[in-house]
C-alpha cells in the first residue's frame, strides 16, 4: 500500500522548483518553499524503485535569468548513470526511503589503532578483476577476491581512491559529480558495504579519499545556484580542477555556511552509511581553511563513534601546522619523504641532513608517529621501478634499490603507505587511461622476492613496537662511504637498528659503532644472528642495501 514520501531540495534563493519522476510520467509536481530554504512536496508511493529529478529556476550566472533547468538531486544516494540521463534513484521499502538492504556482519571486530597502520592505496577500477580482458573494469567484488592476498602481504588499512559517482565509466575519481552516490561502474551500494564489511572481518580499516575542495563542473549545486556554494572563479587557476567550494561564505538569513553544511552532510552520510575508518582529504592546501577542516574532521570522528578514525590531509607542499597540536588533522602526506628517498635510491644525490629530516620528521617540526604518512610512491607519481628505469637501472640492481627504499619506508618514523603494485615491482608509468595491475609479475623470482621483502618488513613492523613510536637516534653517519645508521626503540625494551648504504660500493667488514646494546642481534632481511660487543658490530653491507638488526 502506498505511503507518503517527502522530497526536499535546499535552494533558498531560487524562485521555483518542481519534482519530475517516473511515478508522475515525468510531469511536474509542484514544490513549496519554506522559510528554511527548502522546497518540499509529498507523494504517495508503493514500495519499489523509482527515478526522479528536480526542475529548478536557476540562479547560476551561466544560464538565462530564472531559466528552468533539470537537475539531479544533490543528495541522491544512487544514480542511473548508464542511461545517460543521470536520474536520481529512490528506493522505498516498508514505506520508508532506504539506500539498500545490506545487513552488517562484522561491526564488532577489533581494528588496529592509527599508529599500527600499514596503508595500501588502491584504485578499484585498475586493481583487479577481469584479468583475461585487458579493458575490464575492476569492481568492489574483485577487491574482495584479493583480500586474502592483501592479508598475506600484511597490510591492515586500505585507502580507496575516490568512489563517488563521476561522469563516464573510467576515472580516478577526482572529478566527483554526485557526492552521496557511489560510482555505479564498480557495483552497487551494497557491494561497497560488503567490501568494507569483509575488510573489517579481517581487521583491515577502510580509509576513503575525500574530495572536498571542488566538484566536477556539472555537479547539481553548480546548476542550482553556483555562487551560493562555490567561489565565483578559481582562486588559483594553475591548480584548478573544477568549481571550488566556498567555505567562507555565510548566509546570514539562514545562519548557515552553505558549502560547510553540504560537505558536513556528505561526510556524516559516508562515515555512517559505509562504516568508514578514516578519510584522506584531497588538496587541503587549496581548501585553505583550517577552521572548516577542524570542524569537518570532528564531524567525521563524532559520526564514527568509539572506533578509531584517522583524518589525513594531502597538503602539498606539506606543512606541519595542519597536523600538530592545534592543527585540524591527525596526519598528513609526507611528500618530502617521497622526493628525498627517491632521489637517494636513484643515486641522484646524497645529503645526510636531508635524509635524517625525512626519516625523523620531528626534525621538520612534526610531533608524533601518526602525524606523517610516508610513501615511496602514490597515485600521483610513477612507480619507483619507472624512476629507476628512467635512469637505466634495471633487473637485479633495480630490485636491490627498491628494497633499500622499502626498508626505510617500514622503519622510518611515521605511517607507511604502499601504492598498489609497488610491493612486487609494477613498472607501468602512471597514466589517466586504464592501467590494470599486472598480476602475472608475481610469477617472476625477482618480483616475488620483493613481495616477500615487503611482507617480512610489514611483519617486523607489526611485531616490533619500537617502530610504532617517534623514538629514533642517528647512531652513525659516514658521508664518505654514504652510510647512515639509525636506531628505533621503545620503553619496553624493543630495539631495531637500520644500517643503510647509499653507495655503489660493497662495504666488506664495515664497523658500525655505538650499537644501543651488546648481545645477540638478529638481521631481519637475511635471517641470521650477529653478536654486538661494546664497540658495536662488524658486518658486510652490499651496494644500495639496508640491514635491519633486531635485538633479542
Amino acid at each position: 500500500m502506498a505511503k507518503p514520501i517527502e522530497f526536499t531540495l535546499f535552494a533558498p534563493y531560487n524562485k521555483g522548483a518542481a519534482l519530475i519522476a517516473s511515478f508522475s510520467d515525468w510531469q511536474e509536481i509542484p514544490m513549496q518553499k519554506g522559510d528554511d530554504g527548502y522546497f518540499r512536496t509529498t507523494v504517495e508511493l508503493e514500495d519499489g524503485t523509482y527515478q526522479y529529478k528536480f526542475r529548478v529556476q536557476t540562479r547560476s550566472w551561466f544560464f538565462e535569468e530564472d531559466q528552468w533547468v533539470d537537475v539531479t538531486d544533490p543528495y541522491a544516494t544512487d544514480i542511473d548513470e548508464l542511461s545517460g540521463k543521470d536520474n536520481g534513484i529512490i528506493k522505498i521499502k516498508d514505506g520508508e526511503k532506504i539506500v539498500d538492504t545490506y545487513v552488517w556482519q562484522h561491526d564488532d571486530k577489533p581494528l588496529p589503532a592509527d599508529h599500527e597502520l600499514v596503508i595500501y592505496e588502491l584504485h578499484v577500477g585498475d586493481f583487479s578483476g577481469g584479468e583475461d580482458d585487458p579493458y575490464a573494469r575492476g569492481k568492489y567484488k574483485h577487491v574482495i577476491e584479493k583480500l586474502d592476498y592483501l592479508c598475506e602481504l600484511g597490510i591492515n588499512a586500505i585507502e580507496l581512491l575516490p568512489v563517488k559517482e563521476y561522469p563516464g565509466d573510467y576515472s580516478w575519481g577526482y572529478n566527483p559529480r554526485y557526492f552521496f552516490a557511489t560510482e555505479s561502474s564498480y557495483g552497487s551500494t551494497a557491494d561497497l558495504k560488503k567490501l568494507v564489511d569483509e575488510c573489517h572481518q579481517r581487521g583491515i580499516r577502510i580509509i576513503m579519499d575525500g574530495i572536498y575542495n571542488h566538484s566536477e563542473a556539472s555537479s547539481p549545486l553548480t546548476q542550482i545556484d553556483h555562487d551560493y556554494w562555490y567561489h565565483h572563479e578559481p582562486r588559483d587557476p594553475d591548480n584548478n580542477w573544477g568549481p571550488e567550494f566556498n567555505y567562507e561564505h555565510y548566509d546570514e538569513n539562514l545562519e548557515t555556511y552553505p558549502a560547510r553544511k553540504f560537505i558536513g552532510d556528505t561526510v556524516r552520510y559516508w562515515v555512517g552509511e559505509y562504516h568508514l575508518d578514516g578519510i584522506r582529504y584531497d588538496a587541503a592546501r587549496q581548501i585553505a581553511n583550517y577552521d572548516f577542516m577542524h570542524w569537518i574532521a570532528q564531524e567525521a570522528k563524532n559520526t564514527a563513534g568509539a572506533k578509531p578514525f584517522y583524518n589525513v590531509a594531502e597538503h602539498i607542499p606539506e606543512t606541519t601546522s595542519i597536523t600538530n597540536l592545534d592543527g585540524p588533522m591527525d596526519g598528513c602526506w609526507h611528500d618530502s619523504f617521497y622526493h628525498t628517498i627517491k632521489a637517494h635510491i636513484c643515486g641522484d644525490t646524497f645529503d645526510l641532513e636531508n635524509l635524517k629530516d625525512v626519516i625523523d620528521p620531528k626534525r621538520q617540526g612534526f610531533l608524533g608517529a601518526t602525524n606523517v604518512v610516508n610513501y615511496l610512491t602514490n597515485h600521483d607519481h610513477d612507480h619507483i621501478m619507472v624512476e629507476l628505469g628512467n635512469r637505466e637501472i634495471f633487473h637485479d640492481e633495480a630490485f636491490r634499490r627498491a628494497k633499500l627504499g622499502t626498508a626505510i619506508l617500514m622503519t622510518a618514523v611515521g605511517v607507511p603507505l604502499i601504492w598498489m603494485g609497488e610491493e612486487f615491482g609494477e613498472y607501468k608509468p602512471k597514466q589517466q587511461d586504464q592501467s590494470k595491475i599486472d598480476w602475472t609479475l608475481l610469477g617472476n623470482d625477482l618480483n616475488r622476492s620483493l613481495f616477500d621483502y615487503y611482507k617480512g618488513l610489514i611483519g617486523l613492523r607489526k611485531n616490533n613496537h619500537a617502530l610504532y613510536t617517534e623514538n629514533i637516534d642517528f647512531i652513525h653517519e659516514n658521508p664518505e662511504a654514504k652510510v647512515l645508521v639509525y636506531s628505533r626503540w621503545n620503553d619496553e625494551g624493543s630495539r631495531v637498528v637500520v644500517v643503510t648504504n647509499f653507495s655503489k660500493d660493497f662495504l666488506a667488514g664495515y664497523h658500525v659503532p655505538n650499537f644501543p646494546s651488546g648481545g645477540t642481534w638478529h638481521e631481519w632481511t637475511g635471517d641470521y644472528d650477529v653478536e654486538a660487543g661494546d664497540d658495536g658490530i662488524i658486518t658486510d653491507i652490499g651496494p644500495y642495501e639496508a640491514k635491519v638488526f633486531v635485538w633479542h
